[in-house]
């Protein structure tokens, strides 16, 4: 009965084997999504294209915040010496200026939020396209993207950021 014990053991040790040999031959990779999209030329460019196209819009909009705040210290400082009436035509004129001011201010972030996020978008699907070519060219079994703790010699990320980067127009 003990012989039995040892040769089915030793069976399954013997079948274990290939798997074991399989599984030290496993690559993982490791990219920092966050990084990419900090580092990366692609990203670079798109967060410049998109600063160039809402700068004005923001100076703008600090203008008219700078104006807010200017009248209503004018009207804070001459409210003493002012008629109820004309107090009053003020103040409403200030909280119409004020709620205008807001809603330029909303619809700004949300121009800003839609454009932001097609242009990472468009970095993010050309970053993926970088890790799929590298995937299949240096034969990786998996590549994670923002994981809790990594070993640096699994992370591939300045290896995507050059690559991203040669691929970029000058």
């Amino acid at each position: 009965m003990n012989s039995f014990i040892v040769k089915v053991t030793a069976a399954a040790a013997l079948l274990a084997l290939p798997a074991l040999s399989q599984a030290q031959e496993l690559r993982i990779g490791y990219v920092s999504g966050e990084r990419v999209l900090r580092d990366s030329l692609p990203a670079k460019a798109a967060q410049a294209k998109l600063e160039a196209e809402f700068s004005k819009r923001e100076k703008d909009l600090a203008d008219v915040a700078a104006r807010l705040k200017a009248t209503s210290d004018k009207l804070e400082k001459d409210a003493p010496t002012l008629s109820e009436a004309e107090r009053g035509r003020r103040q409403r004129d200030l909280v119409e200026q004020d709620r205008e001011f807001q809603r330029k201010r909303r619809e700004f972030q949300e121009d800003l939020t839609q454009r932001k996020n097609e242009e990472l978008g468009a970095v993010i699907e050309r970053a993926n396209k970088t890790i799929k070519q590298i995937f299949d060219a240096e034969k990786y079994d998996l590549i994670l993207q923002d994981a809790t703790f990594v070993s640096p010699r699994v992370d591939i990320t300045e290896k995507v950021i050059k690559a991203l980067n040669a691929q970029a127009p000058k």
